[in-house]
C-alpha cells in the first residue's frame, strides 16, 4: 500500500505542477487560501483578546490545519474511492492550486514592463503590490532589489517548499503547509497584537520551511548560470555567512544565493511605514542590480523549481523501490 500511495503522490505532484506552470490561478476562480484566510480572520477577531493569547493562539494553529488537511483528506478519499485516476486528478488540481509558479512570475513581471518603458510610477505602484516596504521613493536598482527579493523568497515559500510537503503527503501535506503560511502571513508578526498570540504560527512555518528553503538555495547556486564570476566554492561560502544573517532563518538561505549567483548585493534600508528598517546586506556588489535581473530571477524561479521537482521525484522513485 505504501509504494502505491508515493506513486499517487508522486504523479499527482508532477501534474500539480504543470499545471500551475501552464494554467496558474485562472482570475475568478475560486482559491483555498481565501477561505483559509477569511477562517483565521474570523478567529482572530473572535480570539486575540484577553487572557491567555498565546495558548489561544496554540487553538488557532491545530484548528486551521486540522481543518485544512481534513477538507483535503475528504475531497482527496471521494475522488480516490471513484478510481485511482480520478483521485490523482483531484489531488494535482489541488496540488496545482497551491502551487505560485505562474503568478509569482507574473507578479515580477508586472513591474519589470513598466520599468522597461522607463514608467518609474506605475513600477513602483506594481511593486507595492507584492512587497510591504514603501515603495513611492524608489529608484530603479532599488526597485528591481525589491523584486529580486520578493521572487527568491517566495520561490521556496510558494513552489518548493509546497512542493516538498505535496511530494510527501499529497494534498493534505500541501494545504497543511499553506495553511500554517497563511497563519503565518497574517497573524505571525513580531508586534504588540500578535507576539503572544502568532507566535507558535511563526515558529510552525519556520520549520515547515527548514529544508526546502536550503534545498532551494544549493539548488540556485548549483543549477542556475552564474552571472557573478565567482567560483562556485566562494560562491558557497559567501551563501552560508551571509544566509545567517537575515532576520528569517529561512529567506536568508534563497536571498543569499541569489545574490551570490548574480554578482549583487541583497538586503539594505528599507522604509515600513516611513520608519527605516536596515536589512543584513548579502551577497557582493559586484554591480548595481538593473531591469534585465527580473526576468532572470524569474527564470531562476522556473528553473530552480523544475529541478526540485525532478529532486523529489528521485527520491521518491527511490523510497518506492526499497519498499516494493
Amino acid at each position: 500500500m505504501m509504494p502505491e500511495v508515493m506513486v499517487n503522490h508522486l504523479a499527482a505532484g508532477l501534474a500539480g505542477f504543470i499545471l500551475d506552470r501552464c494554467i496558474g490561478d485562472p482570475p475568478g476562480w475560486p482559491h483555498p487560501v481565501r477561505w483559509i484566510g477569511r477562517l483565521i480572520g474570523f478567529l482572530d477577531a473572535k480570539w486575540n483578546k484577553g487572557p491567555y493569547r498565546r495558548a489561544k493562539g496554540v487553538l488557532l494553529l491545530v484548528v486551521i490545519v486540522a481543518a485544512s488537511i481534513t477538507a483535503a483528506l475528504t475531497v482527496t478519499w471521494m475522488f480516490y474511492s471513484f478510481h485511482r485516476f480520478a483521485g490523482i486528478a483531484a489531488e494535482a488540481i489541488l496540488i496545482a492550486a497551491g502551487l505560485a509558479q505562474k503568478s509569482l512570475g507574473e507578479a515580477a513581471m508586472d513591474v519589470y514592463r513598466p520599468l522597461r518603458r522607463g514608467d518609474l510610477a506605475q513600477a513602483r505602484e506594481k511593486l507595492g503590490w507584492i512587497v510591504g516596504r514603501d515603495t513611492e521613493n524608489l529608484d530603479e536598482p532599488e526597485i528591481v532589489r525589491g523584486v529580486i527579493e520578493t521572487v527568491s523568497e517566495n520561490t521556496s515559500d510558494g513552489v518548493t517548499a509546497p512542493l516538498f510537503w505535496a511530494v510527501l503527503l499529497g494534498a493534505p501535506g500541501i494545504w497543511g503547509y499553506k495553511a500554517v503560511n497563511t497563519l503565518d502571513s497574517m497573524v505571525g508578526y513580531r508586534n504588540d497584537k500578535y507576539a503572544e498570540f502568532g507566535r507558535f504560527s511563526a515558529k510552525a512555518d519556520d520549520w515547515l520551511n527548514w529544508i526546502p528553503s536550503r534545498l532551494t538555495g544549493a539548488l540556485i547556486l548549483l543549477t542556475v548560470n552564474n552571472q557573478g564570476g565567482l567560483p562556485l566554492s566562494e560562491r558557497i561560502r559567501i551563501w552560508r555567512r551571509d544566509a545567517r544573517r537575515h532576520p528569517s532563518p529561512n529567506s536568508g538561505w534563497l536571498e543569499a544565493a541569489t545574490a551570490c549567483r548574480l554578482g549583487i548585493e541583497l538586503g539594505g534600508l528599507n522604509y515600513y511605514g516611513g520608519i527605516p528598517s536596515d536589512r543584513a546586506r548579502m551577497g557582493v556588489a559586484q554591480r548595481r542590480p538593473d531591469a534585465e535581473d527580473i526576468p532572470d530571477c524569474v527564470k531562476e524561479m522556473q528553473t530552480v523549481s523544475a529541478a526540485f521537482l525532478v529532486m523529489s521525484l528521485m527520491i521518491g522513485g527511490g523510497f518506492i523501490a526499497v519498499f516494493a
